[in-house]
């Protein structure tokens, strides 16, 4: 946690408790979970294990990037990256405390991220019983279209000025036109899209998925017709190499790499290159980059009001 990090869609990382436990698919490979077993032997995660709590000086930190961000005229994004601020084990009192300084920090976006996005509603109400700040943009968290079905419409139902999606690791395809319509004629839409922002990547670290370039690609084209933001964080480990003509799509050294490809009905196979198949190559989330067709895609919400206010930069 810091000032600076290396998460592609936020400023900083500042987190009120640390320690979670895995609730879905998406947490097999939590980056959170693993540095909390290297530094803590793990003992802040898992069913009944005790979140850390921070000192005095670390409760600071927020108060002086909220001056610093006045000052310099622009936004801070700040996001709890090592818990999950909508968990219901939060240690006691750490909660409260934690919405008195989202009040206190109105230069500050709070990327509250969260699994648990069925909690959200009566949660943030209990924090913010005047109403959510609108410094406060509520993100949730889901991998296929089963959780998307499930979790969407809960989000949607939450008090919040913002509504994000974050689909990372991405593990299938996934259809949101339901909540961004819906549609009339062709390109026209009937009402505004419920969710302001599609955030979407592939999984890294120690023993990442792959993610289907189609499934990236899917999300973007949704996104699109609607006018979504739309946020593409990285492909992670594995990233796309031959096309289904033969050619590689990115120059590089085979000789060393894991590769495999999806069969028509989507499932993986881990056996080497296959020239009639988009192959997916293991090379590391530096290598794979963030390029999608060519292209970055670093857009956020832009209807939240304190955006509009100016002079301040997002």
């Amino acid at each position: 946690m810091g000032t600076s990090t290396a998460i592609e869609w936020t400023d900083s990382t500042w987190s009120p408790w640390e320690g979670c436990q895995k609730v879905g698919p998406g947490c097999d490979h939590c980056y959170a979970e693993a540095m909390n077993r290297w530094l803590r032997s793990g003992s802040n995660w898992g069913p009944g294990a005790p979140r850390r709590t921070y000192s005095e000086t670390h409760w600071k930190k927020p108060l002086r990037w909220n001056a610093d961000a006045a000052g310099a005229g622009r936004y801070r994004k700040v996001f709890p990256s090592v818990c999950d601020p909508i968990d219901n084990a939060a240690p006691e009192g750490e909660r409260k405390r934690f919405a008195e300084l989202i009040r206190s920090t109105p230069h500050l976006i709070w990327l509250l991220l969260t699994k648990r996005i069925g909690n959200a509603g009566p949660m943030l109400k209990a924090m913010f019983p005047d109403g959510t700040p609108e410094n406060v943009w509520l993100g949730a968290t889901f991998v296929n279209q089963d959780e998307a079905n499930r979790d969407i419409p809960k989000l949607i139902d939450a008090p919040a000025s913002i509504r994000f999606l974050s689909m990372e690791p991405l593990l299938g395809e996934v259809s949101l036109y339901d909540w961004i319509g819906p549609w009339g004629k062709p390109g026209q839409l009937q009402a505004p899209p419920m969710i302001d922002g599609v955030f979407v990547g592939g999984e890294s670290g120690r023993g990442a998925r792959p993610m289907h370039p189609s499934w990236a690609r899917s999300l973007r084209d949704q996104r699109d017709d609607a006018g979504v933001a739309f946020h593409f964080k990285q492909w992670g480990e594995w990233a796309p190499g031959y096309s289904c003509a033969g050619n590689d799509l990115i120059d590089r050294d085979r000789r060393n790499i894991a590769s495999g490809f999806f069969d028509y009905n989507g499932r993986w196979n881990s056996l080497g290159p296959n020239t009639f198949r988009q192959t997916i190559d293991r090379i590391g989330k530096k290598a794979a980059g963030r390029h999608l067709d060519d292209r970055l895609h670093d857009d956020f919400p832009q209807s939240n009001p304190i955006a509009r206010k100016g002079p301040f930069q997002m």
